[in-house]
């Protein structure tokens, strides 16, 4: 998907393996249809979101690196640091398999959301793949490449996405030390 200036969205990103293959076909097959069926598009991707985001709460598979402070702490420092580099960042928060940010492009930065997802992707690699080295063979990318994006179409919602994103690790059942760790930014 394609940002726009002055666009703000909440975007997904997970670490490698942490959706089942089929688990992740099912889902993308169930808004193809619902999309094809004349569903509304904004309505889909939020449904789809939900789904998608319950399973990655329920950590069926794959790695869980960000439950290491020193490696959350690596990309809490790179989200803030986005805004030097002409984003804002209304809120984020980081689970032990993905996080989720809600990220603005000011309408005159000539941003977008892709450069802001390779600038984490690209600083946080070095740093997190050197902390969890006994675990990740050289080989092995330390994330799932792309992200997941819902655009935020008002204040409305943006309100109702902040508050998600500041209530995630209660929703999804992790102990009181995520629902009060220092990486949930608002």
């Amino acid at each position: 998907m394609a940002s726009a200036p002055g666009e703000i969205a909440l975007l997904t990103l997970r670490l490698p393996g942490t959706l089942p293959a089929t688990t992740a076909r099912e889902l993308k097959a169930e808004l193809s249809q619902t999309q094809a069926a004349g569903a509304d598009h904004h309505r889909a991707q939020k449904q789809f979101f939900a789904k998608f985001d319950a399973v990655l709460d329920r950590a069926p598979t794959g790695p869980a690196y960000f439950e290491n402070e020193q490696i959350a702490e690596v990309l809490a420092g790179e989200i803030m640091l986005l805004e030097e580099s002409g984003f804002r960042v209304p809120g984020f928060t980081i689970l032990p398999n993905h996080a989720h940010l809600v990220l603005h492009l000011p309408a005159s930065s000539g941003l977008s959301f892709a450069k802001a997802i390779d600038l984490l992707h690209l600083r946080t690699d070095h740093s997190c793949r050197r902390l969890v080295r006994p675990k990740l063979p050289p080989h092995a990318t330390f994330w799932q490449p792309g992200w997941h994006e819902v655009p935020i179409l008002d204040e409305a919602e943006l309100t109702r996405v902040l508050a998600y994103v500041r209530s995630n690790a209660r929703q999804a059942g992790l102990t009181p030390r995520y629902q009060q760790w220092p990486y949930v930014q608002e």
